[in-house]
């Protein structure tokens, strides 16, 4: 995993750079997001690694299933990552494009783990209190875990606010025993 991180940033920190120079980042997310579908799928893996076709006739291939013909700067970038043979690292270079793309402005990374799935329409004013509370805009990722009972955790960087029923109860038995 360090290794393909490794390999990838130098991708990213590119394409990156090329993307906030174009003011495109929300393009050149998109972009990469439906490059790492492409390589993903199982029978373009087959295609990846087959030895009877060349850099170019791969590299022309994503190009045509991205959808994109007339992009000068995807059709180089495909290109280069057909030529080196690293489609495999695509999902590392997409995610740290990411990370890059919401460093720049200035979202970070919510992980909200609920007791129970949230609805529709809890998210909205949940996120306005919580971007609030935490001082930037937030990109929220929802998991569930019923050991909570109930209530929320939010992890934000490295900081965490425990509003479960869970955490309560495990503070209230910390206060008990002292």
């Amino acid at each position: 995993m360090a290794e393909t991180v490794t390999i990838a940033r130098p991708y990213a920190l590119a394409v990156f750079r090329l993307a906030r120079e174009k003011r495109e980042l929300a393009e050149w997310s998109n972009r990469l997001q439906r490059l790492v579908l492409i390589a993903t799928d199982p029978e373009m893996s087959s295609v990846i690694g087959n030895p009877r076709f060349s850099a170019g006739q791969v590299a022309d291939l994503f190009v045509s299933l991205s959808g994109e013909t007339e992009g000068r700067e995807l059709t180089a970038f495909i290109g280069l990552l057909a030529e080196n043979e690293r489609f495999d690292v695509l999902p590392e270079i997409s995610e740290i494009f990411e990370q890059l793309k919401n460093e720049d402005e200035g979202v970070k990374d919510a992980l909200i783990t609920s007791a129970f799935p949230l609805e529709d329409a809890q998210l909205p004013p949940l996120m306005k209190q919580l971007e609030d509370h935490f001082g930037c805009r937030l990109q929220p990722r929802v998991e569930v875990d019923p050991s909570l009972i109930g209530g929320v955790m939010v992890a934000v960087g490295d900081r965490i606010l425990d509003a479960s029923v869970r955490g309560k109860l495990d503070a209230m038995a910390t206060a008990l025993k002292n």
